[in-house]
């Protein structure tokens, strides 16, 4: 039989979307990468038995039993953003694997369906919004609007969707997927120093903060880098500046507040020109739904009157929203008492759990991160804190089944 450990399944995809520009790894929806991702799964799952499935959005389901109603589903995803670590999503997905695999060597039989869930553009890295797959699957977001969305090479998600082969015709709400699933808990790493702070390997999750992205497009006049006087330009590239440092002082000014820009395009680009536009995209995060909102409406006011002094025009699009989750209570405090008591975490960053706790009960479980640093090459967990983690998913999938 397979190796099934976590080390070792995560071994078999370790150079699988290397970049050795940005370190670390970039894994995006439909790419080489996440498609050779994919098929590892289909192998270690069929490896175990299951039955797989690709959903009407892209998502894969890998089914011990009969799919049905009722279902315990537990997984993550695989993509990564830019540069990403080796666990951000794939721990959840090898745990998944790692967990039914530790229940058929002992001879479980579960009295439910159970299934692990691979969700498709949870990052976001190449269409823009988050959680892709698991928005569309539950209708939070219009197939219309997903059709739309394009990468950076012009690529729309309709064309990417149509080369990986869905039907983009059935995309969209998929009810009939959303009614098996009994309940949702899925396995991550923690992404902050929680559980290290703590000494603690494994922890429930509490809720996830508000949080949304917005692209912020400053529209100036392009013009020659060394012909034009200062006081005659029209610099978005000033304007994009404020943006920067709007967001540190916003956010510097509140205890809940999160606000970062992590991410600026200038057109031409050029080292010799004044840009003509500049977009800045800005990710802010909070505790409330109501303080996220006005971090970001002190945000655009800073940055609308640093236009109008460089007599630049500023746009500001919502490019998503999810608004504070708080998972369901009697699921969190069950699984909390099943694993005797680990500790109770918020997160700030967005998971599909989040996405679906506002149609199915969903959970999350957290593995300790030791530098607590995530999207980045340095995350990573100690190989004990993964087994932990097959544990504890082991322990929970037998309270649920």
């Amino acid at each position: 039989m397979p190796e099934t450990s976590v080390a070792a399944l995560l071994r078999q995809i370790e150079t699988v979307g290397a970049d050795s520009k940005r370190g670390g790894y970039s894994r995006h929806v439909f790419d080489p990468a996440e498609l050779e991702l994919r098929a590892w799964f289909a192998d270690r799952a069929t490896d175990l038995g299951l039955t797989l499935e690709t959903d009407n959005n892209g998502n894969l389901w890998g089914w011990w039993g009969a799919p049905g109603p009722g279902a315990v589903v537990t997984g993550s995803h695989l993509d990564s953003v830019p540069g990403g670590g080796a666990l951000d999503g794939p721990l959840g997905v090898a745990t998944a694997l790692a967990a039914i695999a530790s229940l058929q060597a002992e001879g479980f039989a579960p009295a439910r369906p159970v299934a692990i869930a691979v969700f498709a553009e949870e990052e976001g890295s190449r269409f823009g919004v988050a959680c892709l797959g698991s928005r569309l699957l539950s209708g939070a977001i219009t197939p219309e609007r997903a059709l739309g969305l394009t990468d950076a090479a012009g690529t729309t998600f309709a064309e990417a969707a149509t080369a990986f082969g869905l039907d983009i015709a059935a995309l969209g709400a998929d009810h009939e997927t959303l009614g098996r699933i009994g309940v949702f808990v899925e396995l991550h790493v923690e992404q902050g120093r929680g559980l290290a702070d703590l000494d603690a390997p494994v922890a429930v999750a509490s809720s996830i903060l508000a949080h949304g992205r917005w692209r912020l497009t400053v529209r100036g006049q392009g013009n020659h880098a060394g012909t034009t006087r200062m006081a005659e330009r029209r610099d978005p590239m000033v304007v994009a500046a404020r943006v920067i440092l709007a967001a540190r002082q916003v956010a510097g000014a509140s205890e809940s507040v999160r606000a970062t820009v992590g991410r600026i395009e200038a057109v031409p680009g050029g080292t010799n020109v004044i840009a003509s536009s500049v977009s800045a995209w800005l990710d802010v995060r909070a505790t409330s739904d109501r303080e996220a909102r006005g971090a970001v409406a002190d945000i655009a006011a800073a940055v609308r009157s640093a236009a109008a002094a460089e007599g630049c025009e500023l746009e500001l699009v919502e490019e998503s929203w999810a608004g504070e989750v708080s998972f369901d209570p009697e699921l969190r405090d069950r699984i909390r008492a099943a694993l005797g008591g680990v500790p109770v975490l918020p997160t700030g960053a967005g998971h599909d759990a989040g996405v679906l706790a506002a149609v199915v009960p969903t959970a999350m479980l957290f593995v300790r991160n030791p530098s607590g640093i995530s999207h980045a090459p340095e995350e990573g967990a100690t190989d004990d804190d993964c087994e932990a983690g097959v544990a504890a998913l082991v322990t929970v999938l037998k309270e649920l089944l």
